[in-house]
């Protein structure tokens, strides 16, 4: 039982309150409205349970879904994480919401979630709107039909924006949804606000095509796959990105040998490996950023990051990563068209672009490319060192 320290301000009934929250179970339309969390100072006020809360704090957030199911959760009873997770389909569309609270080993030096970390939070959103629908929990999100074919989904490709990188206690809310992407494959886009605040905090669009989970091989989207997926589609094409010549449309280059700045030798750990029997795609960001110079991690922080992924690493391989400045770059204005802030430009001074590569070490098959571009810290975080 978790004991609240009294004082003046707060009286019998609200400890009474408070206490009754920390039972198991209770929090099912248990009253919190005489506590409000102050994000920043991590404070806990307490007022008269007859007071109305300040209209400055949203609702409060309930961990379990009530209701009988609409659309398409009505298919499928829903299992216990269903109903404890923080998400659900939207009403008046096939997209998925679900918001997140940023913890403290999720952050790094400068006290804000790592990019990993928002890797990390994509895919499992992700996942969570696939088993939302009724997906497979024995693979990321296969369907009926790819189960018959043994296919699974693999990144193809990867682009990420960051405008503001969220700090530990945050609540972070992600909207994401799917939809198909030509012939070979589908795209997975999705929008980060800042709960408290609802300013969209970044972007993301990602590339996915099929693998056949036996001989390790791309294959084409059968038309059976294809026509089952549509259903769980948005029936107009929505974008993440709708900006003519965007970031995550921009070609990468192959960075050139020799590199400026390397990192050799790196192993795949078997905590690198997911569910489908391969390197997770979010242990690739890490190796590329492996090999980014040391001053600029002083200085500056990832703005943006996009990756082609080429080749299949397995868990024995052994992997070099290589960075290179970006030449003849021109730092572009971040404006976002569909409410976002916009991450502005200073000069060139304040902005660096990078090309990466990773390749496996002993015959320089190329594994994965990049590119990154980093903006200059916030004034109270350039002092942190890595």
């Amino acid at each position: 039982m978790v004991k609240l320290p009294l004082s003046s301000s707060c009286n019998a009934s609200t400890a009474a309150n408070f206490q009754a929250l920390t039972k198991p179970y209770h929090l099912i339309g248990a009253p919190l409205t005489p506590f409000s969390i102050r994000r920043r100072n991590a404070s806990v006020s307490c007022a008269s349970s007859s007071s109305p809360p300040p209209s400055s704090f949203r609702d409060p957030i309930l961990a379990v879904a009530t209701g009988e199911p609409k659309g398409k959760d009505a298919g499928f009873q829903k299992s216990l994480a269903d109903r404890l997770r923080l998400g659900s389909l939207l009403e008046d569309g096939p997209s998925y919401k679900e918001k997140f609270i940023v913890r403290c080993y999720e952050v790094g030096i400068n006290k804000t979630a790592t990019v990993e970390t928002i890797a990390n939070l994509l895919q499992e959103v992700g996942c969570n709107h696939a088993q939302s629908v009724g997906f497979s929990t024995d693979g990321f999100a296969t369907i009926n039909s790819m189960r018959k074919w043994h296919l699974i989904w693999v990144t193809a490709r990867m682009h990420i924006e960051i405008y503001k990188y969220p700090a530990w206690s945050d609540v972070v809310e992600i909207e994401t949804w799917v939809q198909t992407e030509g012939r070979i494959g589908v795209r997975r886009d999705w929008i980060l606000k800042d709960y408290g605040t609802d300013e969209v905090i970044g972007r993301a669009t990602s590339k996915w095509v099929m693998m056949n989970q036996d001989t390790r091989r791309l294959e084409k989207v059968r038309d059976d796959v294809r026509e089952e997926f549509l259903t769980y589609c948005p029936k107009e094409l929505r974008l993440a990105f709708p900006e003519k010549n965007n970031g995550s449309l921009k070609k990468i280059s192959k960075l050139e040998d020799p590199a400026p700045y390397c990192r050799l030798g790196l192993v795949p750990r078997r905590a690198d490996l997911d569910m489908n029997q391969h390197i997770n795609n979010v242990t690739y960001i890490g190796w590329v950023l492996e090999s980014v110079p040391r001053e600029i991690l002083y200085t500056h922080e990832l703005q943006s990051i996009t990756l082609d992924y080429r080749r299949e690493c397995q868990h024995d391989d052994i992997v070099d990563s290589l960075t290179s400045p970006e030449e003849d770059t021109t730092p572009v204005e971040l404006n976002v068209s569909n409410g976002s802030a916009a991450a502005a430009t200073k000069g060139k001074e304040d902005h660096h672009h990078f090309l990466h590569l990773l390749r496996l070490s002993g015959d320089g098959l190329e594994i994965n490319r990049g590119r990154t571009e980093w903006r200059k810290k916030p004034a109270k975080q350039a002092h942190h060192s890595v």
